[in-house]
């Protein structure tokens, strides 16, 4: 059973109820005394205990759950989400930030075929339209949790096999191969998951996903790979620095 959280209400204050039982569950999560996994009492219990109604409860613990602090799933009850993964927007792979940011990083390769390129990819990859690529698709999890779907196009003579991607990321494998992604452009978006997207990522129907679109170019300036990224905004964002001109 979950530890109870102490938490003092005050029935005075104009703020309500709901919104002090939130806030306090937030402090928690902020200072470390409810840890990332951990699980809560329920909302029946938290509503006996604190002397506050149950739709109450139930609209702190939302509160929490719309901001993306806690997850709650059918049948587990309600948890203290995962630490979300925040990635500098650098040239760098999701591999090596997991890496980087005390996570175990996790690869199932979807999909390694010889595709002829779309012109979108193409475009990207500076060669003409139907030229043969390889395509990769990739399902990447932190800690055992999917975090990513990642769609990525290369020349074939470049191109990492399954079993080398399924054991180091994707630019690291390129490195050992003698080609080194110097340079890239990207495009960073968001949209509404796929219901097929939204069962891989273990999210509900139509959850934000953050997207990002890159073409990476070696040192010689040549395009060395396209990717099409899709990233959990539950679990995922992006960092930059900005300097003023």
């Amino acid at each position: 059973m979950p530890q109870p959280l102490r938490i003092e209400l005050d029935r005075t204050s104009p703020v309500p109820l709901y919104h002090q039982v939130a806030q306090a569950i937030q402090a928690a999560i902020d200072d470390g005394r409810l840890a990332p996994g951990e699980l809560l009492e329920n909302e029946i219990s938290l509503a006996n205990r604190l002397g506050i109604s149950r739709p109450t409860a139930r609209q702190a613990l939302r509160e929490l759950v719309d901001k993306g602090q806690l997850v709650r799933k059918r049948g587990a009850g309600t948890h203290v989400a995962p630490a979300r993964i925040r990635r500098p927007v650098d040239l760098t792979s999701l591999y090596d930030d997991l890496t980087k940011s005390g996570q175990k990083p996790t690869t199932e390769v979807l999909e390694h075929t010889t595709v002829p390129a779309p012109v979108d990819v193409a475009h990207a990859l500076d060669i003409p339209e139907g030229t043969e690529v390889v395509m990769i698709r990739r399902l990447r999890r932190a800690d055992g949790d999917p975090i990513a779907l990642m769609t990525n196009y290369l020349p074939i003579a470049i191109a990492p096999s399954r079993e080398d991607l399924e054991a180091d990321g994707l630019y690291d494998c390129l490195r050992g191969r003698g080609v080194k992604p110097r340079i890239a452009k990207q495009r960073i978006g968001a949209r509404t998951a796929s219901a097929a997207e939204a069962r891989m990522l273990d999210e509900a129907p139509r959850a934000a996903l953050l997207t990002m679109e890159r073409t990476a170019f070696d040192e010689a300036g040549a395009a060395v790979e396209f990717g099409a990224h899709i990233y959990r905004a539950s679990r995922y964002s992006f960092e930059t620095t900005m300097f003023a001109g």
